[in-house]
């Protein structure tokens, strides 16, 4: 086998292996998020089975080519059809619990994977007989690597954001196809066998039913069952439902949206101000609201497109800045009159770094001195669970004691709007007892 074969095979499996990881958490994403405890035990899964893929290239001592062509093949189905949006979907909803899916997910599709094309570079050395051993497996790595590199860089900047998850998996899929054609040249067979794969991955890959599908994200826009709405539709982000909107005059919203507007319009009486929404959803909070300026930051570019077109059905109002929302309270020197925390990737899932202690001190950072914090969280309607009770004692310690509304009391997981305001400080608290009672001290302080 020439080098230039050679090369081109190893980089076809670079590309496709850490294309398929990244393909991979993707698409868990609108399933179990994307915090570290998801990410990191796949990242981890994934390498020990390249690793076992190492040992066993390396114990292959005879056809060398038709095995490496097999491995293709067989990774090429397992991408095209086990990485498919169709499919990952289907796992999540007939497996449960979740954990359970996942692990399915995992050890049947991904693993398999990386552990057949982790064979290749072993294998193939094999055949670089005019190479010195150090040479022969150097550069082998060396075109792997590099196309590892372009396959997680053109795969999630370029072809997710512009054609979609599935095109992703598709580009991988037919790469593998293309390097078990370069393989088995002559083998008609193997060819079929090639063909059939590529239309495999085609049907499954080219009628995934979402709206679109970005490197971030997941959207669907659709009917929504709510009796006494004219016309109801949903915004759904990665599984969850972002926004409601209907088409009566004047539209209705989500309670919380509706909330969130009695409080700016309202009760604080906001007019001509300036509003930063950090996670833009389906941009109803602005929706025909002419009395104040909106400024939504979200990590998705194209999120926007998206709204105006097949949800708000106009355009949205206000301005887009697309960028990471930490990012962007860490560094703007823009003040605003109220910044209203809206984000999630998934579910019930708000970024880890979006709830830490320096997060909200950026969000106070970009408030005024008269200005406002609303923040929207999903916890449990008792707010008894140990994510809730840190998470409010984490936004208390840099604003001082905030009003908390919980706008489902009733149901396991609740719509909690979070108002504090820049004109508070963390103080510490006592305690009110019978033996030293400062309760009508305090009162009379607070007058």
């Amino acid at each position: 086998m020439s080098r230039l074969l050679v090369y081109t095979i190893v980089f076809i499996e670079g590309f496709s292996s850490l294309g398929g990881e990244v393909i991979a958490l993707r698409r868990l994403v609108p399933h179990v998020g994307s915090s570290i405890v998801v990410t990191a035990p796949t990242i981890a899964f994934f390498l020990l089975a390249l690793a076992l893929g190492y040992a066993a290239g390396a114990r292959v001592a005879a056809d060398y080519t038709a095995v490496v062509a097999r491995n293709f093949l067989i990774a090429a189905l397992l991408a095209g059809f086990g990485l498919a949006g169709v499919t990952v979907d289907w796992l999540f909803v007939h497996l449960q619990p979740p954990l359970m899916a996942y692990f399915i997910f995992i050890g049947g599709i991904l693993c398999p994977l990386a552990w057949l094309l982790g064979q290749t570079v072993p294998i193939l050395t094999n055949l670089m007989k005019d190479a010195r051993t150090g040479e022969a497996s150097g550069m082998a790595l060396y075109w792997s690597t590099l196309g590892s590199f372009l396959g997680s860089l053109s795969l999630s900047l370029l072809v997710m954001q512009w054609l979609g998850v599935s095109a992703a998996v598709l580009a991988c899929a037919l790469l593998l196809v293309l390097g078990t054609l370069l393989l088995g040249r002559r083998d008609m067979k193997m060819a079929l066998f090639g063909l059939s794969t590529a239309a495999i991955a085609f049907g499954f890959n080219l009628h995934h039913e979402v709206t679109a599908d970005t490197a971030y994200a997941e959207y669907i826009v659709g009917p929504a069952d709510l009796p006494d709405q004219e016309k109801p539709r949903a915004f759904w982000v990665n599984k969850s439902t972002a926004s409601l909107i209907d088409d009566s005059e004047p539209p209705n919203y989500t309670r919380y949206i509706r909330h969130l507007r009695q409080i700016l319009l309202d009760e604080l009486g906001f007019r001509d101000r300036d509003i930063l929404v950090l996670g833009a959803g389906g941009f109803t909070l602005s929706h025909r609201e002419p009395l104040n300026r909106y400024t939504y930051v979200d990590i998705d570019p194209a999120i926007r497109a998206i709204a105006e077109q097949h949800f708000l059905r106009e355009p949205a109002r206000g301005e887009f800045i697309a960028d990471d929302a930490r990012r962007f309270v860490a560094t703007t020197e823009r003040r605003f009159d109220a910044v209203v925390v809206d984000v999630y990737s998934s579910h019930t899932s708000i970024p880890s770094h979006l709830v830490t202690r320096e997060f909200w001190a950026g969000t106070r950072r970009v408030l005024k001195p008269d200005g406002v914090l609303l923040a929207n969280l999903i916890l449990d309607g008792k707010l008894e669970t140990p994510y809730a009770r840190n998470l409010l004692a984490t936004i208390d310690s840099v604003f001082g004691r905030c009003a908390v509304d919980v706008l489902h009391k009733a149901k396991t997981l609740a719509n909690v709007e979070v108002t504090c305001f820049a004109s508070s400080r963390p103080a510490p608290a006592g305690i009110y007892v019978d033996e030293k009672n400062r309760a009508d001290v305090d009162l009379a302080r607070s007058r």
